[in-house]
């Protein structure tokens, strides 16, 4: 990599906080070196966007180099966001950045076309390591996702590691589906997920149509045998 490059990120997160101290710690590290300025190559945040609609405007106009991409945001997360963009825009790369270390959430963004899914406890370090390797075109993970990919394709060696039923579905409806597979009641869900019993009847419903299915008791089985619980 040429060490005076400067690497753009752009930041999408619903959490305002969240990217204000990514930002800051990619912009200055203790010691008076920012963690985005190790090796000779600076990372310059060039944009933010808090929704999908904001994150696909702005990252196709800014053409950044690499985007850290939350996974669960509203109106389809960041596998929404990635779809877009890499129709009109596909030499940007995704970096996942989450809280959620579920194997669904993993395979699924990769399947999307990330390049690589780290979780937020990460060190500043460590992210602005991963992003340099990301926009060189290197696959990274923390140590324990990296193994959930591993064993996707090994499953299955022949295949892709698509799956078309599951892919139908958003991130609000996957993460509705593995709670009700685990046993939760309709309101327990809502609290888990910070959302309204109305809201989580529809994702069911929604799910119900899309897996043409009936009952929760098919949706717990279909779960369980793609080990999403």
């Amino acid at each position: 990599m040429d060490t005076n490059r400067v690497l753009r990120v752009f930041l999408v997160d619903d959490h305002a906080m969240f990217r204000a101290g990514v930002r800051a710690e990619l912009g200055a590290g203790p010691d008076g070196q920012g963690s985005g300025e190790t090796e000779g190559v600076r990372l310059e945040v060039v944009g933010e966007a808090s929704t999908v609609a904001e994150a696909v405007t702005r990252i196709t106009a800014l053409e950044p180099d690499v985007v850290l991409l939350d996974v669960h945001m509203p109106d389809g997360g960041g596998r929404a966001v990635m779809e877009a963009v890499r129709r009109v825009r596909p030499q940007v790369k995704f970096l996942a950045l989450s809280v959620s270390d579920a194997a669904e959430d993993v395979i699924g963004l990769i399947r999307a076309g990330a390049r690589g899914y780290v979780t937020k406890t990460i060190s500043p370090n460590e992210l602005a390591a991963a992003i340099r390797r990301v926009a060189d075109g290197d696959a990274v993970f923390s140590p324990r996702l990296a193994g959930f990919v591993l064993d996707a394709f090994a499953a299955r060696p022949d295949a892709p590691v698509a799956d078309p039923e599951l892919d139908q579905l958003t991130n609000r409806e996957r993460e509705v589906l593995r709670l009700l597979a685990r046993g939760y009641a309709y309101k327990e869900i809502a609290k888990e997920l910070f959302i309204s019993i109305k809201t989580v009847e529809t994702h069911v419903s929604n799910v119900l149509r899309k897996l043409q299915m009936s009952n929760r008791y098919e949706l717990s089985r279909w779960a369980a045998d793609r080990r999403l619980v």
